[in-house]
């Protein structure tokens, strides 16, 4: 039953912390589409690609007291810290979770931006198309954040480099 807990726990484990449910949204997205067995269903939403399942999940993981979120008010919003507590850790342990090359992928992912994030998880979500027709979908949907071409090129590249990471 704690199979898909266990692995959203390595990845805190790797971490040491996530900063933001919307960048902790994006690594797990970004990890599902480059191979590893993450469970949970996606669906685009305002920030890109969004799991409830992940949500419940991480909520369940902090009542069960193995992640510990913390709540900062920043300027007009509230941003959450999440890191692995000792129950957590002492679980892990036990715990057969095997994804070799996790650690590397999220520890290298969680020293992004999560605005940069969205950007290489809105292009995953779109890997059924051309790069120009991501490009329009990007410039259309994300028209607030801004992104440039160089921005969408920089994702591709970086989604290269983290596949390549794995061989």
């Amino acid at each position: 039953m704690l199979k898909e807990h266990a692995k959203l726990m390595g990845v805190f484990a790797a971490c040491g912390e996530v900063i933001g449910r919307k960048k902790l949204q994006k690594m797990i997205y970004i990890a599902k589409k480059i191979s590893f067995p993450f469970q949970e269903k996606f669906e685009f939403h305002f920030y890109g690609p969004y799991s409830e399942e992940l949500t419940l999940r991480v909520e369940e993981l902090c009542n069960m007291e193995f992640i510990d979120e913390v709540r900062e008010k920043k300027g007009g919003y509230y941003q959450y810290r999440y890191t692995l507590t000792t129950e957590g850790e002492a679980f892990l342990e036990h715990a057969a979770v095997n994804m070799p090359c996790l650690r590397e992928t999220v520890a290298e992912m969680n020293n992004q931006s999560a605005r940069f994030l969205e950007l290489v998880s809105t292009v995953l979500y779109f890997d059924t198309l051309t790069k120009e027709e991501v490009a329009e979908k990007i410039f259309t949907l994300k028209r607030k954040q801004r992104y440039t071409e160089e921005e969408i090129q920089e994702a591709y590249t970086y989604i290269e480099k983290l596949k390549n990471n794995l061989q």
